[in-house]
C-alpha cells in the first residue's frame, strides 16, 4: 500500500518548515558572508602576519625555544598546544592557557619557523570578527545554541526538499524559469522566488547539510575523545605525569618521521584532553586542498620521544572536517570565495521572499491553486477506482 502526500500537504510543509527557520537562516547567510572572507578581514585588521622573506636554506627555528619564548611572554601558563598552518608550512603558533587541560585559551602567539621571531599576539574573543563567528556558530549560547541551529538546518532541509516538489506541481502548465513580468508584483515576486529557490537548490542543500554536521562538532569530538582516543590511551592512563622538562623538538621530529609526507596541523602537550598524562599527541594533516582537511593522530612518548601508536581518525569525524571547508567555501581559494558570496546573497534574496509573500496575504496563489490539483486529484482516484485501491 503506497502513501499518497497531497500537493497542498507538501506545499504546507514547505510553508511551515521556511517560516520557522527563516529569521535564523537569513542570521547565518548575513554573517556567513564575512566569515567567507575572514582570512582578508584579519588581514585588514592588521590579524595577520607577513612572514619576512628568508633564504631557501635557512635552518628551522628550535620549537622548544618557541614554546619557552611563548610562555616566558604569559608568566604562570604554560603551553597547551603548538599550531601549524596548512597554508603557510612557515608559520607555527602556540596556544597557552592557564593549566595546560583549561577549556579556555588565554594567549595566542605565532612565530616564524624559521627563525623562530615572534610575530603576532592574536586578540582571542573580542572584535567585529569574534562577534559574527560566535553569532554564526552558536548565537553566543553555547551548546545549546549550536543544536538549537542545527534544528533550524534540518527544517532548512526538509523546506528545501518540499520546495523542490511544490515547484514541480506549480509549474507543470509553464515553461522553466517562467517569470510573469506582465502580472501583478505579488506573482512577480513569486516567480522570482521559486526560480531562484530552484536555481540555487543543489548549493543550499549542501551548505544547510554541511551546516548540520558542523553544529554537531562538539558532540562528534567528545564522542571520538571518549572512545577513540580513550583506547589509544587506555594503556598509559595510570603513568604520573611527566615532570621533567618537555622536549616538543623531539616529539616533533618523531612525529614526522612517522608521517614524512605530512605537516603539522596541531600537537596536544601531555596532560591536555587530547594526550596522555605522559604522552603527546601530533595531528598530522596532507598537503593537498582535500588530505590538509583530514587529520592522522601520532601518539609520540613524551620521555623517550619513540612513536607509540598510530591511528586513522574514523569516518565520521573525517566527514566533520570535511564539512567545515565545504560550509564556508574556503578550500578553493579567491575564485570559489566570490562564487560562494554571489549565491549567499541570491538565497539571501530567497529568504527575504518567502517573508514578503508570507506576509503580504494570508490565503496565496499557492493554496489556491493546490486546492485545485487536490481536486483533480480525487477526480482522478474516482475515476480510476483500481489505482485507489493499490
Amino acid at each position: 500500500m503506497s502513501i499518497r502526500v497531497s500537493p497542498k500537504t507538501w506545499y504546507l510543509i514547505h510553508k511551515w518548515t521556511s517560516l520557522i527557520c527563516t529569521l535564523f537562516m537569513l542570521l547565518l547567510c548575513l554573517t556567513g558572508l564575512p566569515l567567507i572572507f575572514a582570512e582578508e578581514i584579519d588581514q585588514a585588521l592588521g590579524r595577520s602576519v607577513e612572514l619576512p622573506p628568508l633564504k631557501a636554506s635557512e635552518a628551522r627555528a628550535d620549537l622548544d625555544a618557541i614554546v619557552a619564548d611563548a610562555q616566558a611572554r604569559k608568566p604562570g601558563h604554560v603551553a597547551q598546544f603548538l599550531l601549524g598552518d596548512a597554508e603557510e608550512p612557515n608559520l607555527l603558533s602556540v596556544r597557552l592557557g592557564e593549566s595546560v587541560a583549561a577549556p579556555d585559551a588565554s594567549a595566542f602567539y605565532s612565530y616564524d619557523a624559521r627563525s623562530g621571531a615572534f610575530l603576532l599576539d592574536y586578540p582571542l574573543a573580542e572584535g567585529f570578527m569574534n562577534i559574527i563567528l560566535r553569532l554564526h556558530i552558536d548565537m553566543f549560547a553555547g551548546l545549546p545554541g549550536m543544536l538549537f541551529l542545527g534544528a533550524m538546518g534540518v527544517l532548512l532541509v526538509t523546506s528545501l526538499v518540499s520546495g523542490a516538489i511544490v515547484y514541480g506541481y506549480y509549474m507543470r502548465k509553464l515553461p522553466f524559469g517562467t517569470v510573469r513580468r506582465q502580472r501583478s508584483p505579488r506573482l512577480k515576486w513569486l516567480d522570482l522566488h521559486n526560480l531562484l529557490g530552484i536555481v540555487t537548490l543543489v548549493w543550499f542543500l549542501a551548505v544547510g547539510l554541511t551546516g548540520v554536521v558542523n553544529t554537531l562538532a562538539e558532540p562528534i569530538f567528545s564522542h571520538w575523545q571518549a572512545t577513540e582516543l580513550a583506547e589509544m590511551l587506555a594503556p598509559y592512563r595510570n603513568q604520573p605525569a611527566h615532570s621533567g622538562t618537555l622536549s616538543v623538538q623531539k616529539a616533533w621530529a618523531a612525529a614526522q618521521q612517522a608521517a614524512p609526507d605530512m605537516s603539522l596541523s596541531f600537537m596536544a602537550f601531555p596532560g591536555n584532553d587530547f594526550a596522555g598524562p605522559n604522552q603527546f599527541v601530533a595531528f598530522m594533516q596532507g598537503t593537498t586542498p582535500l588530505t590538509s582537511k583530514l587529520l592522522l593522530p601520532i601518539m609520540i612518548d613524551a620521555s623517550s620521544s619513540q612513536v607509540l601508536e598510530t591511528r586513522n581518525l574514523p569516518v565520521y569525524v573525517s566527514a566533520l572536517l570535511l564539512s567545515k571547508p565545504l560550509h564556508f567555501g574556503n578550500y578553493g581559494g579567491l575564485p570559489l570565495k566570490i562564487l560562494w558570496t554571489l549565491l549567499d546573497g541570491i538565497c539571501i534574496a530567497v529568504l527575504i521572499s518567502g517573508l514578503y509573500l508570507w506576509l503580504t496575504t494570508r490565503k496565496t496563489l499557492f493554496e489556491t491553486r493546490f486546492d485545485q490539483l487536490d481536486r483533480e486529484a480525487k477526480d482522478n482516484l474516482a475515476l480510476n477506482p483500481q489505482e485507489q485501491a493499490e
